[in-house]
C-alpha cells in the first residue's frame, strides 16, 4: 500500500537580478542558507532524519557542479549518512526533483527527504561551458532559442506585442502589491553574502515605465513582438521544500500545509516548448480525476508573456486564478530553482486566499511541460 507524501514547508532565497546584490554568492553556499533556513523554521524535523537532499539545476556545472545536492546537505549541516544527487530536467528541474522525492516516499523508500533548486545564470553562461550540438538535432531546430520558441507561439495564437507588454506590467504591479501586502513574508530566507550585505527582498520587481516598455526593441527575431521587458530576466536564486510521510508528520506532530495530488510530465514540439504546460496539466488532472474548473489558484511559470499567454488562451484557463503575487516575469526565473519557487508560491496564495486545490505548472526547454497538482490541507 503507497504512502501520502505532503509538504511540512517550502521558503525560497530572494531572487537576484544583473548588477544586483546576490551576484557573486556561490550557488552552492547559496542553497545551502535556504535549507539552514528551512529547518531552523521546523526544529521537530531533526537533520539526522533526513534520508536524501536532491536538488535541481539546469547547468549543473562550474560552481553549481559536483553533486551540488550533496555538497549543499553537508553545507547545510545535514549528517553524512544523508544521500543527496542533482536532478536536471531544464527548468522543471526542481520540480521534477520533487516529483521524484515525493514518489520515493510514496513506495515506502524514505520518510524524509529536501527537494531544493539552484541556479546562478551568471556565473555560468546560458547553454553552459562547453554546448556541443548534435548535427542532426540542429538540422532539426533542436537547439532552438527559447526566445524564438515564445515569438513561434505568439504568431500561433495572434498574441500581440500589446497583449504581452500589458501581461508583463501586470506582472510587476501584482509582485509590488504582494511586498505592500506582506504576502512574501513567509516564503523569504534572508541571505548573508559573505558578511558584506544581507538580501531580504527580492531585486527584479519594479515600478512598470510603460513609455520605455512599449518601446523596446524586439529581443530574439527582426519584426518580432517578444522584448527583453516580457521575458523573464537571467536571476540567480535557490529555493527548498521539506516533504515527509504523511506518517512521520502525524508521529512527530507537524503542521503539514500540502498534500501533492497528482504528477505530470509530458513533451510537445520543441519549438514551441512553452504550450508543454497544457498537457502536462491534462495529465495531471486525468491522474486525480480532476478538470480546471476544480482548480482554485494557479502558479504558471512565466518564461516569456507570449508563452503564458498561449497557454491561458489555448486552455481556456481563468486569469484571475494565475500568478496572484506576481511571476517570473517581474520576479525573476533562476531556471533550476523556479519549480520548488512556484510551489512554494502557490502554498502561501492557496493559504492567503483559503482556496484548496492548486497547480502549478511550467515550460520546459527541450519542448516539455510539467505539473503538480496539490491540496492544502
Amino acid at each position: 500500500m503507497s504512502k501520502k507524501s505532503v509538504i511540512i514547508d517550502a521558503v525560497r532565497s530572494p531572487i537576484g537580478v544583473k548588477n544586483g546584490q546576490l551576484v557573486g554568492i556561490r550557488p552552492d553556499d547559496l542553497t545551502a542558507q535556504v535549507i539552514k533556513g528551512l529547518l531552523a523554521r521546523n526544529e521537530k524535523v531533526k537533520p539526522k532524519d533526513i534520508e536524501d537532499v536532491v536538488v535541481g539545476c539546469a547547468f549543473p556545472e562550474g560552481p553549481q557542479g559536483m553533486i551540488i545536492g550533496r555538497s549543499v546537505a553537508v553545507l547545510a549541516g545535514i549528517p553524512k549518512e544523508a544521500g543527496g544527487k542533482v536532478v536536471n530536467r531544464f527548468c522543471g528541474s526542481a520540480m521534477d526533483g520533487l516529483h521524484q522525492m515525493s514518489t520515493a516516499i510514496e513506495c515506502g523508500d524514505i520518510d524524509v527527504g529536501i527537494a531544493a533548486g539552484v541556479e546562478d545564470m551568471f556565473s555560468i553562461p546560458p547553454g553552459g561551458f562547453a554546448p556541443d550540438f548534435h548535427p542532426e538535432l540542429a538540422e532539426h531546430e533542436y537547439y532552438i532559442g527559447m526566445g524564438e520558441t515564445a515569438e513561434n507561439l505568439a504568431k500561433d495564437s495572434n498574441i500581440s506585442r500589446d497583449d504581452q507588454d500589458d501581461f508583463s506590467i501586470s506582472s510587476h504591479e501584482k509582485a509590488l502589491k504582494a511586498y505592500t501586502d506582506g504576502n512574501f513574508d513567509n516564503e523569504l530566507i534572508p541571505i548573508d553574502v559573505y558578511g558584506e550585505t544581507t538580501v531580504q527582498k527580492d531585486e527584479g520587481p519594479r515600478e512598470p515605465n510603460v513609455e520605455k516598455i512599449k518601446s523596446l526593441n524586439p529581443a530574439f527575431i527582426e519584426g518580432g513582438t517578444v522584448t527583453a521587458a516580457s521575458s523573464s530576466p537571467f536571476s540567480i536564486g535557490a529555493s527548498a521544500i521539506l516533504i515527509t510521510s504523511a506518517a512521520y508528520a502525524d508521529k512527530h506532530g507537524l503542521t503539514v500545509r500540502a498534500e501533492i495530488v497528482s504528477r505530470a510530465i509530458a513533451g510537445v514540439d520543441w519549438t514551441r516548448m512553452g504550450a508543454g504546460p497544457l498537457p502536462a496539466t491534462e495529465k495531471a488532472l486525468k491522474k486525480a480525476a480532476l478538470s480546471m474548473d476544480d482548480i482554485e489558484t494557479i502558479e504558471l511559470n512565466e518564461a516569456f508573456a507570449a508563452q503564458s499567454l498561449y497557454v491561458i488562451r489555448e486552455g481556456g484557463w481563468d486569469m484571475d486564478k494565475i500568478n496572484l503575487n506576481g511571476g517570473a516575469i517581474a520576479l525573476g526565473h533562476p531556471l533550476g530553482c523556479s519549480g520548488t519557487r512556484i510551489i512554494g508560491t502557490l502554498i502561501n496564495v492557496m493559504e492567503q486566499r483559503e482556496t484548496h486545490l492548486g497547480l502549478a505548472t511550467m515550460c520546459i526547454g527541450s519542448g516539455q511541460g510539467i505539473a503538480t497538482i496539490i491540496k492544502r490541507k
